[in-house]
């Protein structure tokens, strides 16, 4: 059975996965995952698309795709974990990564940082580099792993799962997807500058009554 007509992106990448099968899926997921920007997410849905026709299975698209996710992200991790942290000392300041704000940083990541590790991948940017910076900004592994297992675990399911059922619609559906990607990502932007505006003014506040008790302190000293 041939596969129902594809959106450009998808048609893109057909002759690859014709021409190479389950090794390309792994190759392009894994290093999609793992700091490397390359289109996994487009054959996840493809290769499920495929198994939908019958020409590939969907227990082996699932199967090599969460492996692939799960080895890229904790070779990301590894990476950030072993060479992160240098480059941050090293070349942060000229990036903007200043010691204030690799601290925020960490703080961030060790309190919500499973969180963000297991959505991470449905958001473009996220899925490349989140195993980076969760080892960078030092995560432990017993947080990073079940979260990294998660995370691939709901991100094949939902891609293989809507690649495999979509049939003739995969057109319209992939074409909404990618667009409800695109505004969890503007969500996710802009909530990450309402928390960061949050606390740029909690901090100024503070500092701003840390030093009215000094002035009062001071006064009460002088008296």
């Amino acid at each position: 059975m041939t596969p129902p007509p594809l959106p450009g992106p998808l048609a893109h990448l057909a002759p690859l996965l014709d021409d190479y099968g389950y090794p390309s899926l792994a190759l392009l997921v894994f290093l999609d995952n793992c700091g490397i920007p390359a289109p996994g997410q487009t054959i996840l849905v493809l290769a499920a698309v495929y198994a939908g026709t019958g020409r590939m299975s969907i227990a082996a698209v699932a199967a090599i795709a969460f492996a692939a996710a799960a080895a890229g992200n904790t070779l990301g991790f590894v990476i950030g974990r072993t060479g992160g942290t240098a480059f941050v000392h090293r070349w942060g300041k000229y990036v903007l990564l200043t010691p204030e704000r690799t601290a925020k940083a960490h703080a961030f990541f060790g309190r919500y940082g499973g969180r963000i590790v297991t959505v991470a991948r449905f958001i473009d940017g996220l899925r490349q580099y989140n195993g980076i910076v969760a080892g960078t900004t030092e995560l432990s592994w017993r947080r990073f792993l079940p979260a990294n297992l998660a995370g691939a675990a709901l991100w094949v399911g939902v891609w293989s799962t809507a690649g495999y059922l979509a049939g003739d619609n995969i057109g319209p559906i992939y074409r909404e997807a990618v667009r409800y990607q695109n505004f969890l990502l503007i969500a996710a932007a802009v909530l990450l500058l309402a928390f960061l505006t949050y606390r740029w003014v909690r901090s100024r506040r503070r500092g701003k009554d840390e030093g009215q008790n000094r002035s009062g302190t001071t006064s009460k000293d002088d008296a």
